[in-house]
This record gives structure tokens, C-alpha cells and sequence, in this order.
């Protein structure tokens, strides 16, 4: 079926540049001007009252939990304030006193808002009612919330199968509003429940699993402070988790060494002003990182096998670089892991790192001497083809160095949203997992379903194909997170039905399906009551910590549900009187709730009183160094292959990256101030020997272009940034570059896109 003629949308939106300034890169973060840009951005959305109201309850015990990366809270908090910069502007961007109501969607119609950027889409403000959008219309009008429901429940009742349907999760949702919805979609009939994971450490997930038998990272916050080498790999805290920081100062006035490892050098692994402290506010900082490897993009398991290689060359020496002791008690594969790594020739890793030499023999020795080793890791290795095979080689040398289920070493991945590690917890997947379904089956009494579900991925294509016709999205902006924006947009568009539970107006509301429903929720700043009585919510950190968030602004809006109450009032109005789950009960009562968790799943014993203060910690054997629940109860080496990146088609390797004034898809404003970006998101950064071999100079316009499978995607009009990048590798920003990733391009294993190698090229 065709999309309505009277809605001619853009799934892309504008490409007409706003006015770039180019400054030099900074050598620090946070500071002063930190400060100042984070009131800044709070005083414009909140206004006054309402930013001290929510600044001063951020991350502490029994206050609000940031709804931005996952970074831990440390057990005893600042009274200056627990958050950071960009934690302000997300909390900003949801606490803002604009407003998104009936008559805003009477105004603009969806041809129009397609049109703006998705920092105009964004800024646009809180969505205050339901509102449908229907097959005849280009404008959204007000539903009242029960017929918003039956909507729901009619388009459900009329498919063919259960699996026609896909549920999607975005990180920002809470364990008790994803375990309702996971629950719904098992009672309802299917296990398609894609979610942000799969979009980006779905790579950890399954690396880590397969390893060590736990697919979370093994350390915790305090492990950080104690840790004697951190090496950060394929991550940039000083934007995404600059909270992260703070941990790494500890770590280096407790006499750690730090090891970054990426292909841009940034601002926040440089030097580190702490705000809380006063030699952050008027001296130097803290210099962080010891030892910098600009490594070439996705040549990590070149990089660790090298490192390998040469730890191996002098323990045959001494006989005590490696830990023999804990390799032959806990592991197995040692044997062919050292054997495979035989075939490999140091000069033609080194060649494929980009290295010099004499920095990588500088962190052979010190890791050759050490053994409290923590390998932290974010999108740059987990978004590539051989994203598993990054993940186990970090696996390799911990192994190795013994450097698992100790004190100060271990595992970090670390996530870059709110709860979507405690989604994943709470039954958020779309595997299939026997003992998982008997624990819904022992406690809910229905027969969950066994068949596979579709991830992020499959789901896209399904719809693209015709053969999942309702996708319900519980939070998220899934066009601009997805790759192959157009092929994604036409998926979307597909579909017979489309529904968004949201706080804010986003690019994905704007390509619909042939009807579209936009469910406004509370945010995580919002009071949440019920007769009277308030009710919080719970989140899991990128640590495994589980903890309350107690909102306490006035909600944005009289007609606005929370996301318990939407899940349960969808799961009603489609079942009637036929189910024996009590969802009016589940959604009204957030310790019932709760108590269903701690049924089904185990470590959340009397869950609603251990998660109030400072939290709990869920059960993770790898931390203490037990892999019994690995086949053979030991964890296991790899042998890891190098990746596939000849070029023959494309002279360059492109990695998307964040600006700084960005959290996943939502974008603050136009600056990238630590990169001296300013007032345009249009940019590439390229090597100033490769823009000079094409006679390209800073600001000319280029086009990107990705040429899989014989088909030509295209990034038009971009604006050329020379950059300390290493030669044939240029990075740009998304949502603007995802047009470029083919959905049939992604991870062996997890299937996470390719987002941090595309092969492209630069037409003029």
C-alpha cells in the first residue's frame, strides 16, 4: 500500500549549512567553560527556579537519575553537585518549559516538520496530549488516551500473526516500564523486541558471553580508583560520559597509569579540570593520559595481537609477565590462542596500526610489569564487522595478565544510555532464552513464545518487505539511531501502524506509518503519582548497580501517563477480560511490579527496599572471578581475525562520531567546542596530507558517497575540517552520515551495524 499523496516528507531532512566557525582543538575538559555552557543551557530551557529544583536532586540518593549515559554514581556524592555538562543539557533538554501541544501539530504539518533539522525537531519542546496522525492527514490531531488504546489494540487484533508486530526499547525507559512491556509482548505472542543494544553493545553482549560466560563488564566504580593501568579504547568520556573523568583522576592520583587508545586525540583524555575542585576551576587540570596510540579505525585486534606478541617474546624470558597460575586454573583455548597468534608478522601489525613503534613497546612494558588492568570500551570497537572479535581480544589480555575477578581489573564496557543495560536485565531481548520462558511461564502462567525474534536489523527489513506491518517504539528515536536512513524511513513508512511512547517531538514521528499515534509519557524528572502516593522508578548502571529515580517536577502536562500506565493500558484494551495478568494492578502499583521481577529473574530479592539509597549490586560471577557457567566452568580464549578493510572500492574509512553538544540522536546545539567546530554539524574531519593530495582546503563542500553491493548511498553537502585523524581515515557526525551504512552491512554475531568502519568516498 502507498503512502498517502498528500504527505511528501524527508526522511533526511535539510542539507543547507548553518555558518561554520573552525577554531583549534582544546587540550582539556570540563572547567570553567563547562560551568558556564551547562547554565546556560539550564537557565534557557528551566529558567531559573526549575534548574536549582533539578540540578540539586541530579544523582543524588533518593533524587533524580540522570537520563543520559550510564556512568555510576560514586557511594558518597557531591553537595556541589553530582553531574556533569552534558548530563545538564540532557536533563535540560526533557525539564524545558516549551511546549508541543494540539494546536503546535494544527500549525506544522508533518511535510513541514520534516523539513527542519533535528536540532529544530528537538528544541520544539514537551509533547503534551496524545495525538494521531491518520491515513488521510497531514497534520496530528488530539485522541483522548482510550481511543488512542483501542487504535492500538484493533491494529494488533488484525494481524495475521503475533509476529507481524515489533516492540521496540529504547534505552531511556525504566526496568519497570520494560519488564511490563517485555511481558506484553510475550503474552501478546512474540519474541520481536529489538532494542538500543542492538545498535550498539550487542557486540559487548555477545564478546563478553562468549568469554566469560557474563555478557555485562566485570568491575565496579571503586575498581577504577585501585586499577594500576586503565586503557580506554574506542571511547571519548570527555563528551559521552564525562563523569568518567572524575574516576580516572582518582585512578591517577592513586598512581594508575591511563593508555587511550582511538583515532582522534580528545579533549577530555588530555588534560581534565575537575569543577568540583578548585585546581580544576583556575589551574592546569590533570594531565590523564600517559601513553596516547592514535591507532588507525577497527585496527584494535592488530594493535592487541601486537601487544601480545611482544608480552609473550619476554615471558619466555622471565616466565612472569604472564599469570600461568590463573591461566591454567580458570581458563582454556591458551594453547591456540599463542599458536594462532604464530601466524601473524609484528612489522605487518604494526604497518596495519598505523603505530609507531616505540609507543607500543612503551605499553609492553608496562603491562609486561603490572596486573590490576582495566580495559574500558564504547562504540569504536563494539560498531564494526568484526565487533565480537575487538571485544574478545580485550578478553585475550586480561586473561593472560590474570587481570579478571581481582581488585582494580576486569571488563568495562561502558554504556552510553541510561537503563539500557537494565532493559536487557529485565527481559528486554529478542533471543530466546528456555529458562527465562519457564520463570514467565512458573510465575505469569502463560506459555511465552520460542520462536526467535527479530533485532534491530531484522525488524527493519521485515517492515521494508511488508511482513511486520505495527512497530511500537517505548521511547527512542529509532530512524535517526538506525543506519540506511532511507531504507529505514521507507520500512517505517510501511507499516500500518506506528506508535511512539514519548517526552519530546522527534524526527521519527515525522516519517510515519500509514496511521502514526505519538503517546506522550512522564519524564524522569517528573513526579509520579498515583491517589496521592508517589512512585518511583528503578534503573541499573553501566556497573550492575540497581537504584530509585524519584522525579520531582510538576509533570510537563495534565494528559500525560507514565510509561508503566501506557504499557498496562495497551496490554488491557487488547486482552479485555481474556488475560489472567492483572496489567490494571501492574500499572498502578510500581512494587507489584517490582515483585514480579524478583519472581522472574534472580539477584532482586526484596528489590523495592534494596534499591532505595545508594542501591544494590546484581549478581555477576565474573567479577569474582567464577566462570562456572561456562561450558567446562572456565573462560575461554579467542583467536581473533583481523578485519577485512582492502578498500578496493572506496579510498577511505569513515567513522561516525558525537559532537559534544549531542547524546545519542538528540542534539543540544550546533558547537563541538572540544573539536573547535562551531554553529554547523555538516563537517568532515580528514587528514590534512589526504585533503591536501585532493586539493581540498578547509570549508570546501564535498559529497559522501558508500558503494556496497553495486548500490550508492550519498551524504551530500559536507564541509571539509583538516583534523589530526591518521591518513585514510575520516570521521563525521550522526544521524547526518547514517544514510550511509547499508542495512545489510554489521557484526558477526551480535548483527550491530557498521557504523565506525564504512568505506566511502569524497566527490567535488
Amino acid at each position: 500500500m502507498d503512502q498517502p499523496k498528500n504527505r511528501s516528507i524527508s526522511i533526511l531532512g535539510p542539507k543547507e549549512f548553518t555558518g561554520i566557525k573552525i577554531t583549534d582543538p582544546k587540550d582539556y575538559a570540563a572547567g570553567l567553560p563547562a560551568i558556564k555552557v551547562a547554565l546556560d543551557h539550564a537557565m534557557k530551557e528551566m529558567g531559573l527556579k526549575r534548574s536549582v529544583a533539578t540540578l540539586s536532586k541530579l544523582n543524588q540518593k533518593d533524587g533524580i537519575d540522570c537520563p543520559g549515559c550510564a556512568w555510576p554514581d560514586p557511594d558518597k556524592r557531591s553537595s556541589l553537585g553530582e553531574f556533569c555538562e552534558n548530563g545538564v543539557k540532557a536533563i535540560a533538554e526533557e525539564a524545558t518549559t516549551k511546549r508541543v501541544d494540539p494546536s503546535f501539530f494544527a500549525q506544522h504539518s508533518i511535510t513541514e516538520m520534516s523539513h527542519w533539522s533535528d536540532y529544530e525537531i528537538g528544541k520544539s519542546g514537551r509533547i503534551t496530549a496524545p495525538v494521531i496522525l491518520r491515513p488521510d492527514q497531514a497534520h496530528y490531531e488530539s485522541i483522548t488516551w482510550e481511543n488512542a488504546f483501542k487504535v492500538i489494540a484493533d491494529h494488533l487484533q488484525d494481524l495475521s500473526s503475533p509476529d507481524e508486530a515489533v516492540f521496540y526499547t529504547s534505552g531511556r525507559s525504566s526496568n519497570e516500564a520494560a519488564f511490563l512491556y517485555g511481558l506484553f509482548a510475550r503474552a501478546y505472542g512474540t519474541n520481536n523486541m529489538p532494542d538500543c543494544s542492538n545498535m550498539c553493545h550487542e557486540s559487548s553482549g555477545v564478546g563478553l558471553g562468549e568469554t566469560l560466560g557474563i555478557g555485562k563488564g566485570s568491575v565496579t566504580l571503586e575498581d577504577m580508583y585501585h586499577a594500576e593501568v586503565v586503557m580506554v579504547m574506542g571511547q571519548n568520556p570527555g563528551t559521552n560520559h564525562p563523569r568518567m573523568l572524575s574516576a580516572l583522576e582518582k585512578c591517577k592520583a592513586n598512581g594508575g597509569k591511563i593508555i587511550a587508545v582511538n583515532p582522534l586525540e580528545e579533549a577530555g583524555l588530555i588534560r581534565f579540570k575537575n569543577p568540583q575542585e578548585v585546581k580544576g576551576l583556575v589551574g592546569g587540570g590533570v594531565s590523564l593520559t600517559d601513553i596516547f596510540l592514535q591507532v588507525k579505525i577497527n585496527q584494535d585486534v592488530a594493535l592487541i595481537n601486537l601487544i601480545l606478541k611482544k608480552l609473550a617474546k619476554l615471558d619466555a624470558v622471565s616466565g612472569d609477565v604472564f599469570d600461568h597460575d590463573f591461566i591454567h586454573k580458570y581458563t582454556e583455548g591458551y594453547a591456540e590462542m599463542m599458536e594462532d597468534l604464530e601466524k601473524y608478522d609484528e612489522q605487518e601489525l604494526l604497518n596495519l596500526t598505523g603505530l609507531d613503534e616505540k609507543k607500543v613497546d612503551t605499553v609492553v612494558g608496562l603491562l609486561a610489569k603490572k596486573q590490576r588492568i582495566i580495559i574500558c570500551w564504547a562504540m569504536g570497537l563494539t560498531q564494526h564487522k568484526n565487533g565480537v572479535d575487538n571485544i574478545k581480544a580485550c578478553v585475550n589480555l586480561l586473561l593472560l595478565k590474570g587481570s579478571i575477578g581481582k581488585k582494580g581489573a576486569g571488563t568495562c564496557p561502558v554504556r552510553g544510555h541510561s537503563n539500557v543495560q537494565g532493559d536487557r536485565t529485565v527481559g528486554i531481548t529478542h533471543h530466546v532464552s528456555p529458562k527465562l520462558n519457564a520463570s514467565f511461564k512458573k510465575v505469569f502462567g502463560f506459555d511465552p513464545p520460542e520462536k526467535q525474534g527479530l533485532d534491530v536489523v531484522n525488524c527493519i527489513k521485515a517492515m521494508h518487505e511488508g511482513k511486520a506491518k505495527v512497530f511500537v517504539a517505548l521511547g527512542g528515536n529509532f530512524l535517526s539511531a538506525a543506519s540506511d536512513t532511507l531504507y529505514t524511513g521507507e520500512a517505517l513508512q510501511n507499516c500500518d501502524l506506528t506508535v511512539s511512547i514519548s517526552t519530546k517531538l522527534n524526527r521519527t514521528h515525522l516519517v510515519p506509518g500509514r496511521t502514526s499515534l505519538i503517546l506522550p509519557t512522564l519524564g524522569r524528572t517528573e513526579m509520579d503519582t498515583h491517589s496521592g502516593r508517589e512512585r518511583v522508578v528503578t534503573v541499573e548502571n553501566s556497573m550492575g548497580r540497581v537504584h530509585q529515580s524519584h522525579g520531582r517536577l510538576q509533570p510537563a502536562s495534565d494528559h500525560l501517563m507514565s510509561e508503566p500506565e501506557i504499557v498496562s493500558q495497551m496490554a488491557q484494551a487488547y486482552f479485555t477480560s481474556s488475560s489472567t495478568i492483572d496489567w490494571k494492578g501492574l500499572g498502578e502499583d510500581y512494587d507489584l511490579i517490582r515483585e514480579k521481577i524478583s519472581a522472574v529473574f534472580e539477584g532482586f530479592e526484596q528489590y523495592s527496599e534494596r534499591s532505595k539509597g545508594g542501591g544494590f549490586d546484581l549478581p555477576n560471577h565474573a567479577r569474582h572471578g567464577d566462570f562456572s557457567s561456562m561450558p567446562g566452568g572456565k573462560a575461554r580464549f579467542s583467536t581473533c581475525s583481523l578485519p577485512d578493510h582492502q578498500l578496493t572500492g572506496a579510498k577511505f574509512l569513515l567513522m561516525t562520531i558525537r559532537s559534544h553538544d549531542q547524546f545519542n540522536t538528540t542534539i543540544y546545539g550546533l558547537n563541538d567546542r572540544y573539536r573547535g567546530i562551531y554553529n554547523e554539524r555538516r563537517v568532515v574531519l580528514i587528514n590534512p596530507k589526504d585533503a591536501e593530495e585532493l586539493g581540498l582546503k578547509k570549508s570546501d563542500q564535498v559529497d559522501l558517497v558508500s558503494g556496497y553491493n553495486g548500490q550508492e548511498r550519498k551524504a551530500r553537502n559536507f564541509l571539509i575540517v583538516p583534523y589530526n585523524i591518521p591518513r585514510g581515515n575520516l570521521a563525521a557526525y550522526f544521524p547526518e552520515t547514517n544514510v550511509l551504512i547499508p542495512n545489510d552491512q554489521y557484526a558477526d554475531k551480535s548483527n550491530t551495524p557498521i557504523s565506525k568502519s564504512i568505506e566511502v568516498d569524497l566527490f567535488f
